[in-house]
């Protein structure tokens, strides 16, 4: 199987002291003990830049530009990532008038169009409520996973 993180995967996984930490680092553990092929894609990446550097107080984690760079330069080593390809954009608005798609969900859309180019089947992520309506992936989130 193929995954996709999710942006809030990567982004527990910036927070050590984060109470949800612990379940993405087993989820993670859990796909590499399984053999499971797992990637990010550069929607991840921006959606990371934009919650890192975004205030506490605003439901960001408050970073410098300087310590999102370190979190970021992490990223891109430690996991695939998928590049930018045009073949994402006409998939996405399939997506956006196929499921009716509105607002700031559009940008699970374009994840989920990325994963369809790209062949993943599953998304492991923290808000399978987001996922639901795209029949087209299996979602699986870190709280029900047992290693």
């Amino acid at each position: 199987m193929k995954f996709l993180l999710d942006t809030n995967i990567i982004l527990r996984l910036a927070e050590p002291k984060h109470p949800m930490y612990p379940l993405a680092l087993n989820g993670l553990a859990y796909l590499t003990k399984n053999h499971y092929e797992y990637f990010i894609v550069d929607q991840n990446l921006i959606e990371f830049w934009r919650s890192c550097t975004r205030p506490k107080d605003k439901n960001g984690l408050g970073m410098t530009v300087e310590k999102a760079t370190v979190e970021l330069t992490k990223l891109e080593t430690l996991f695939s990532v998928l590049p930018a390809c045009q073949e994402v954009y006409p998939q996405w608005r399939d997506l956006v008038i196929k499921y009716q798609v509105k607002g700031v969900n559009v940008h699970d859309a374009r994840l989920v169009a990325s994963m369809l180019v790209y062949n993943l089947t599953h998304i492991l992520t923290f808000n399978s409520d987001d996922f639901r309506r795209y029949l087209e992936i299996t979602i699986v989130n870190p709280k029900n996973i047992s290693n």
